[in-house]
């Protein structure tokens, strides 16, 4: 199913609106990405981190209106909500959950579908294209997200249905593993750093903008520490898909050495992604859950870690 042409609701995630004049400037003290680079053609991922660099979300973030939106799992909103509001006391800008407001889609191999709805766009991961009321994003190669406003998600979804099949969610999810995607979930939330998450590699951190909440032990981390624990993509052999947050062994390590991130049914297994020591992963012995659990095995993913060209975002 993920390797063809389907559509499906994000029905996990909610949205997140910061609105009014001083909503960027308030958010670029907040987040990990760099607010200076979204325009009504570029989104990007990020995070906002806790003092001590641990993610409490993470998002996809895009310009709209008199403001921006961040799509997170819908778990996470209300606390990040909470959160984020203590901070915009003098600040001139609105937070609230627009999610009702909102029908978003993946789409999967479906660019032509798009077409049809006047929207043709670019192949650039993080790209957008718009309408008067739809956006278009670029996630990754092969992948796109549809936000609809919610007043027309019944007549969007119609005209989906006519040319594409509906997949569940568990597709949509197989296809962000096998881009290398992470997200923090409720189970991992202030579990793991931006590059825990090799959020930096796939464009959520900005490493040239000024301070936000977390940057010092982000950017010490990048320039001056060794990353022990990053993101890899395994299989795995099992009839039950692992939850975030279930741990991960190393029989010769005789310990935890990591963290499932998120996972989905793939044809004749579970692909997934997890955090791991890295020295502990590269012995190439990973088992779930407890030292004699079903063993793991390590997958490619579809970008290289390079520090240098990471810290020129």
């Amino acid at each position: 199913m993920a390797d063809s042409a389907f559509f499906c609701p994000l029905s996990h995630e909610g949205v997140l609106a910061v609105r009014g004049s001083d909503a960027a400037k308030f958010l670029q003290g907040q987040l990990t990405c760099n607010l200076n680079y979204l325009s009504d053609t570029q989104a990007s991922l990020g995070a906002r981190c806790t003092q001590k660099g641990r993610m409490q979300s993470s998002f996809r973030i895009l310009l709209q209106g008199d403001g921006v939106l961040l799509a997170m799992a819908t778990e996470l909103l209300e606390p990040q909500l909470a959160d984020l509001k203590k901070y915009a006391v003098f600040s001139k800008s609105k937070l609230t959950d627009e999610s009702a407001a909102w029908a978003r889609f993946g789409l999967a191999d479906a660019d032509a579908s798009l077409a049809t709805l006047g929207l043709e766009l670019p192949v650039e991961t993080d790209s957008v294209v718009r309408t008067d009321t739809l956006i278009a994003i670029r996630v990754s190669p092969g992948r796109a997200e549809l936000w609809v406003p919610s007043e027309q998600s019944d007549a969007v979804r119609s005209q989906l249905a006519a040319q594409l099949p509906q997949a569940d969610l568990n597709a949509w999810l197989l296809g962000q593993i096998r881009a290398g995607i992470g997200q923090v979930m409720p189970q991992t939330r202030e579990l793991f750093i931006p590059q825990m998450l090799n959020l930096q590699a796939v464009g959520g951190v900005s490493f040239k903008k000024g301070c936000y909440t977390g940057q010092e032990i982000v950017a010490r981390m990048q320039y001056l520490g060794k990353l022990k624990r990053r993101l890899y993509r395994l299989s795995l052999e099992a009839a039950e898909l692992p939850e975030p947050g279930t741990p991960l062994f190393s029989p010769s390590h005789n310990s935890a050495i990591g963290e499932v991130v998120i996972a989905a049914k793939a044809d004749q297994s579970i692909e997934l992604l997890a955090v791991l020591q890295a020295e502990a992963a590269d012995s190439g012995d990973v088992r779930l859950s407890t030292l004699e659990g079903p063993g793991l095995h390590l997958l490619d993913l579809p970008y290289q870690l390079d520090r240098d060209r990471e810290i020129q975002r």
